[in-house]
């Protein structure tokens, strides 16, 4: 029998849906709408009849598919619940008990667990990516907003209550900028994608840099790709965005190393498709802030993980780490 797993990684807007073998390729996948009513029961209607859906496709074209169970990414995954918890980003409002509600729909699966999207991309990382083999290392997913999966002696990190790991909301600046969560300097507000755009604005109002390459981009416009393609054409204000932003990394990373010792620091998400660009002053500003100890030890690389299935393989191997148990 040929062992495949459900990945299911809830967006905002979307959620994708995708079979998942075990060396970590996307056999079929699907998207459903993200219900913005609110109505959670419903939501696991749609999304039983997709994955049924997926099952009978993927069953048509091999026979001999066993499906070994279903894992999910989500935004406020609790791990140990198997609960969605005041998700800011989607419109179920307070506990969502997403893992219960499953293994009613599904009770001839082995497993159905859930976590947060980048412990999701950890565990992808470690059984499918560039981590196989490591006990000790920590994900950075760089996108909306700064999101970490913290993986110590082969094991997730998931603190007292489900929560561990938000590495993004590290103070960099106190009293710095406004935080999407409402907190003031974290690295979220710096490092993020929207972070690097702020970065942008600010650079180009202290130089009053009409002639940068970014000016006539309204707030709106401006993205990460933007400031990575104005930056292969040598605009200073793009290439000093990079710069700052990779500082500002390397001291988070730093504060990482202090505190777990890792292997590697992975970086995922759409910033980090700007290589050398990110990776170099990363990279620097890390071993500058390291206690001597540390220098020279740990890697920060890219993730393995094809960026257009991440987030299903990751939430697929969530199966296979809870079939281990």
């Amino acid at each position: 029998m040929k062992k495949v797993a459900i990945g299911v990684d809830i967006g905002g807007t979307n959620t994708a849906i995708g079979v998942v073998d075990e060396l970590g390729n996307v056999i079929v996948k699907d998207n459903i709408m993200t219900r913005t009513d609110g109505d959670v029961d419903l939501y696991v209607d749609d999304l039983t009849l997709a994955i049924r859906e997926l099952i009978k496709s993927v069953k048509l074209i091999n026979s001999e598919i066993e499906v070994m169970g279903i894992g999910i990414g989500a935004p406020n995954g609790n791990y140990y619940a198997g609960t969605i918890e005041y998700a800011a980003n989607l419109a179920f409002k307070g506990i969502v008990p997403l893992v219960k509600l499953l293994k009613i729909k599904f009770p001839e699966l082995q497993a159905i667990s859930l976590t947060n999207d980048a412990n999701a991309a950890a565990i992808g990382e470690m059984i499918y990516g560039g981590a196989k083999g490591m006990k000790n290392f920590v994900m950075f997913t760089l996108g909306t907003g700064v999101g970490s999966g913290i993986v110590v002696n082969g094991d997730l990190v998931y603190g007292s209550d489900g929560f561990a790991g938000e590495c993004g909301h590290t103070t960099l600046f106190p009293d710095g900028r406004l935080c999407g969560c409402g907190g003031h300097g974290h690295m979220e507000a710096y490092c993020s994608a929207p972070g690097m755009k702020r970065t942008a604005f600010e650079l180009m109002a202290k130089y009053n840099a009409n002639n940068s390459l970014l000016a006539n981009k309204s707030f709106i416009e401006l993205d990460s790709k933007a400031i990575f393609e104005a930056a292969e054409k040598g605009d200073k204000v793009a290439l000093e965005v990079f710069e700052l932003t990779g500082k500002w990394l390397g001291i988070s990373f730093a504060d990482t190393a202090h505190h777990l010792s890792p292997e590697a620091i992975f970086l995922f998400g759409g910033p980090t498709a700007a290589g050398d660009y990110i990776f170099k002053p990363a990279k620097e500003s890390m071993e500058h802030h390291l206690l001597t100890t540390f220098k020279n030890k740990i890697q920060i690389l890219p993730s393995q993980l094809k960026p257009g299935d991440a987030p299903i393989v990751g939430a697929s191997a969530l199966v296979y780490k809870e079939l281990e148990k």
